[in-house]
């Protein structure tokens, strides 16, 4: 019988291990000088020692390695004083030199931890992530199957090589086994790799783009009987590439291994694949024999001895935590938390910030990208923030707040500028868009309104206020809503004996 979440959680407890592997965005790769560029055409960023050819000697990227430090004291890691390299042999078409150079035994960072807070149903929730190690290593190469309906190697045809990305610099983030998370266990693991990334982003050392791979999951999930205290077998979800798709791996291993449980079948310790259209898993091989790697140390390579005045330096580098920052401006812009979370969401917190930066509202600088902006970006199938700049926003805003712009107005422009119409002040000029505001000109129009519905304009007179409604409506539609319906409004009033 398939058991459904709440049902797997009511027999068993879930710990959770979580490996992320990160791009770092340096210029050149992690033991060569060859470019990093994503999307070049294939097999065109090599040279004979991201190949391995026979005689290229590696040597080591200094800012890779000043990344890795970052990334590590940003996690509350201690920095070994020495650490070193090591090749890790094994086979696999994607690995030209049939090994890669990584850290094993003594990695750069270790010991850390990252706190995260959830919404559960006793309110919020902070939990704990310990972080095992953070050590370097470089990324493989690319395989391509192709023929086949799944993209994967069952069933293609044939494969195709691209070497582009052997080589790049790679940071490996492993926590320690994380018990405790229950039923929350999925928010947390997404809250993890999102706080991760949003971390590794505020120092700048990755693009953390995760549909590109540059920042990839591993989701280790295994049950425990409860109340057993033994440590369940465990599967691990290989590179997930999605926030969503973390939160819905890790909720449907559970709900798999515990059907299989139930059943009276054992886990098998192996390795699987999230498939997106199902949210399911696929077995893809098994674990259950400890692979020899036959790591040893990398000859070519000297240890990494950092010293610690210079990672104190970095120390004094580190920005503020995305989370305190979060908290800062929330509080600063007093943005409800429904809000906010949209804000964080929509990944509109930093352009929204710069906004207000060069002098916006909060309030409205928050209404603009989350509202009209995002409404064009998703009918158009993009980021808000590739359609207008925040210095474009700021300016809108600015104008509606002088009195020049209306908001009917202000999206127009909004629209020109995403059409590709030119600045707001050029879109302005174009399409002829000015608040009508002189009173002889309103009043005209007024009194065209009033003559067109003279029985509204009496009920307004007995002293029914909201029938002005249909008269103010009446005269924004004749000056094209141009006008200011505050002022209109305040005339109107006037007029009519009601101010």
């Amino acid at each position: 019988m398939a058991l459904n979440f709440d049902q797997a959680l009511e027999k068993y407890e879930p710990t959770l291990g979580l490996e992320v592997h990160v791009e770092l965005n340096t210029h050149s790769k992690m033991f060569c000088g060859c470019a990093t560029e994503f999307g070049a055409e294939p097999n065109t960023q090599t040279c004979p020692v991201c190949l391995g050819l026979p005689g290229a000697l590696p040597a080591v990227n200094g800012k890779a390695i000043e990344s890795t430090i970052l990334i590590g004291l940003a996690l509350n890691c201690s920095i070994a004083p020495y650490s070193r390299f090591a090749r890790k042999n094994y086979f696999y078409p994607d690995m030209p030199k049939n090994f890669q150079t990584s850290q094993y035994d003594e990695p750069i960072c270790i010991n850390g931890y990252l706190d995260v807070e959830i919404d559960t149903e006793e309110g919020k929730k902070t939990f704990r992530v310990e972080i095992e190690r953070v050590h370097m290593e470089e990324d493989t190469g690319k395989s391509l199957h192709v023929g086949g309906s799944t993209g994967r190697i069952h069933g293609a045809e044939y494969s195709l090589l691209d070497y582009n990305r052997a080589g790049i610099p790679l940071v490996e983030i492993v926590t320690k086994m994380i018990p405790g998370t229950d039923k929350y266990a999925p928010q947390v693991a997404r809250a993890y790799v999102t706080e991760l990334r949003d971390i590794l982003r505020s120092l700048g050392v990755s693009d953390v783009k995760m549909e590109q791979g540059s920042l990839r999951c591993d989701a280790n999930v295994s049950l425990s009987p409860r109340g057993s205290g033994i440590l369940g077998t465990r599967s691990e979800t290989k590179n997930v590439n999605s926030l969503r798709s973390v939160e819905r791996a890790i909720f449907g291993e559970i709900e798999r291994q515990a059907t299989r449980l139930e059943s009276g079948e054992r886990i098998i310790q192996e390795t699987r694949h999230f498939l997106e259209e199902s949210g399911l898993t696929r077995a893809g091989r098994s674990k259950e024999q400890a692979e020899d790697y036959r790591y040893f140390p990398e000859p070519d390579l000297v240890p990494v001895t950092p010293s610690a005045e210079w990672v104190e330096e970095l120390r004094a580098t580190l920005p503020e935590k995305p989370s305190t920052r979060r908290k800062r401006l929330q509080e600063a812009w007093a943005v409800p938390d429904k809000e906010m979370t949209s804000l964080i969401n929509a990944e509109l917190l930093d352009v929204v910030e710069e906004t207000v930066n060069l002098g916006a509202d909060p309030s409205k600088a928050r209404s603009w990208w989350l509202g009209e902006i995002s409404r064009l970006a998703n009918e158009k199938d993009v980021s808000a923030t590739s359609l207008v700049t925040a210095s474009q926003v700021a300016e809108i805003i600015a104008l509606i707040s002088s009195g020049e712009l209306t908001d009917k107005l202000a999206r127009q422009v909004v629209e020109g500028v995403v059409n590709g119409e030119g600045t707001p002040r050029e879109v302005i000029d174009a399409r002829g868009l000015k608040v009508v505001s002189d009173d002889s000109a309103l009043m005209a129009a007024i009194e065209s309104a009033i003559a067109a519905q003279p029985d509204t304009a009496e009920r307004v007179r007995g002293g029914n206020i909201p029938a002005a409604g249909a008269l103010i409506g009446a005269v924004m539609k004749a000056t094209g809503g141009q006008a200011d319906a505050a002022k209109v409004r305040e005339l109107l009033l006037k007029h009519l004996g009601q101010a």
